[in-house]
């Protein structure tokens, strides 16, 4: 009793006829049948309680052994997986970059005012003979009804005004198009900055494929092709991560972390595997196979220039206190003395998580 078999015997009992098998419950030696309360003699039909009774027996042995089934195709899959990402370490750098996830996925990035932007002009650069890199370059909101109908060469010209220039570094994920960037393009041109910004390589419609090497060439290979530009005289500011090489007149960091092994450890990606005996050797060292670090708590002390950290309490992509960790190893860095190091934190209440800090009607007192 209280076995599912043992349920299943008791319906089989009471749903079969024993005068199938030619036999008969407990009968005395003159065939004058025993009864038994509860018992049902073969003579009697079965009543339709007793067959709806067996019926759900056999239901729920049946869904039971499919849960079972199912159960254990995804205990398969699961411990398959830390297994195929060991052996196949290109798949945790597609995870880390995710530059195949294209959201929205029917845009034109051709077409910048299909987003909003009428004061957007985008071009291609090649940091490498052969290979083109898409870039927007967003004037102020001061130039926007100049700007209609103006060709690239006007907008180069533009950017040695008065108006400081704010180089935006995109994380992983999405293009240059995504909608929280956009977002943060509109809101710092209302602030008279100039925004340029482009898809490394592998992103977007940029060609190639990404790598952190790539990332950080890219990111170099405009930052110097802004500064022959602006000059040496005009500010310049970028907003990302740092690139370690040609200081910048100030970095700005929204949502950063340390390095992206203590990031990938409390990613939600993570979550399923986190406290599986050996996940740093499955997972995280499948990262420092692809060469891929973003050791940003390092490159902190490679940089001399006032620098600004963001972060929202509530950010569930990059922990908050991976942010505080950076403004930590910062606030120490030798090369980072006698600058201003700043960092600004968000209330969870007001809902930014990790990439709404734009709507922060403090936004522009902060960067000013």
């Amino acid at each position: 009793p209280g076995s599912g078999f043992g349920s299943a015997a008791l319906c089989g009992s009471r749903c079969s006829s024993a005068a199938g098998l030619g036999c008969h419950p407990l009968r005395r030696s003159n065939s004058s049948p025993v009864r038994f309360r509860g018992l049902r003699s073969a003579d009697t039909p079965a009543s339709a309680s007793d067959i709806s009774s067996c019926d759900r027996c056999l239901l729920r042995l049946g869904l039971l052994g499919k849960m079972k089934r199912i159960l254990f195709v995804l205990m398969i899959i699961y411990l398959s997986i830390p297994v195929i990402v060991k052996m196949f370490p290109s798949i945790q750098a597609k995870l880390v970059f995710l530059n195949f996830v294209r959201v929205p996925f029917f845009v034109d990035l051709k077409r910048p005012q299909d987003h909003g932007l009428n004061h957007t002009h985008n071009f291609y650069l090649e940091p490498e003979s052969g290979l083109k890199t898409g870039v927007w370059h967003t004037v102020p909101d001061q130039m926007w009804r100049e700007a209609q109908g103006k060709d690239g060469a006007w907008y180069l010209s533009t950017l040695s005004s008065a108006h400081p220039v704010i180089l935006y570094l995109h994380g992983n994920a999405g293009t240059r198009g995504g909608d929280h960037r956009v977002q943060l393009y509109k809101v710092l041109s209302s602030l008279g900055y100039h925004v340029v910004t482009f898809d490394y390589r592998g992103w977007g419609d940029s060609e190639g494929s990404p790598s952190e090497g790539v990332m950080t060439s890219d990111a170099l290979f405009i930052y110097d092709w802004l500064k022959q530009q602006i000059g040496k005289t005009k500010r310049l500011y970028i907003w990302g991560h740092s690139l370690g090489t040609g200081p910048p007149d100030a970095l700005i960091l929204e949502s950063p972390f340390t390095n992206i092994r203590e990031e990938a450890r409390c990613h939600p990606f993570s979550m399923v595997y986190r406290y599986l005996p050996g996940f740093d050797w499955f997972f995280l060292d499948a990262i420092a196979a692809n060469n891929i670090r973003f050791a940003s708590d390092e490159n902190v002390n490679h940089i001399s220039c006032p620098m600004l950290i963001l972060h929202a309490e509530d950010d569930t992509v990059v922990p908050f206190y991976l942010g505080k960790k950076l403004y930590s190893v910062a606030s120490r860095s030798q090369s980072l003395a006698g600058h201003k190091v700043q960092f600004v934190s968000f209330p969870a209440s007001l809902g930014y998580k990790h990439k709404f800090i734009y709507r922060s009607p403090e936004l522009p007192s902060i960067l000013r």
